[in-house]
């Protein structure tokens, strides 16, 4: 198929309802923001988990490490907040040399591409990439935000002076069938997102 004819169509396939391909199908715009985010989070291929409260986060993080395997494992892990939940589960985060997982917070969650936001903060000075294949994060239903520049205005409004650096976005949570252009250079990330009901 042309470049051309996949961005925008030819006349067969425009009368052709029922092939429709990703760049031309309609977006659900009448969704609330936080259903926007659900659905195309799992359309990217994200695992979600919706939590009520803090002891529910504990008991789904289990969860998380019995189904992977990963008690008493290694992760990687740089907010000091989520240390407890680690030591709770005898997990070793200090030097790890091969982590299984990577647990952290973000900075906001993306509707309209249902994506991760990341900083500094989070993730440090690495890459997407330099990251363990496996991410756990742990995220409210306030950070939820519609777009993208709605989170970079949050984040100048947050942090006022002291700007973080290296932001970024991790949008596929898994290998896309046909690369592309717009797929080049991603990574694909085995990601389960702990949201915590904060509203």
């Amino acid at each position: 198929m042309s470049l051309f004819r996949k961005f925008f169509g030819s006349s067969n396939d425009a009368s052709d309802e029922g092939n429709q391909s990703e760049y031309n199908t309609p977006k659900a715009v009448n969704l609330p923001v936080d259903e926007l985010f659900t659905f195309n989070f799992k359309k990217n291929g994200g695992k979600f988990i919706y939590c009520e409260d803090l002891s529910e986060v504990k008991e789904q993080f289990e969860n998380i490490l019995e189904e992977n395997d990963w008690f008493e494992g290694d992760a990687l892990c740089y907010d000091t907040k989520l240390f407890s939940l680690l030591e709770e589960n005898k997990l070793n985060f200090t030097n790890p040399s091969q982590p299984n997982f990577f647990l952290a917070g973000c900075e906001n969650l993306i509707a309209d591409e249902g994506s991760v936001l990341f900083s500094s903060n989070q993730i440090k000075q690495k890459k997407p990439n330099e990251l363990p294949d496996n991410i756990v994060i742990l995220a409210t239903t306030s950070q939820i935000l519609e777009s993208k520049s709605d989170g970079l205005r949050v984040i100048k409004k947050k942090y006022d002076k002291d700007y973080p650096t290296n932001i970024t976005t991790i949008k596929y949570f898994e290998k896309v069938q046909d690369e592309d252009f717009l797929t080049y250079g991603s990574c694909a990330k085995n990601l389960y997102l702990l949201l915590l009901e904060d509203l």
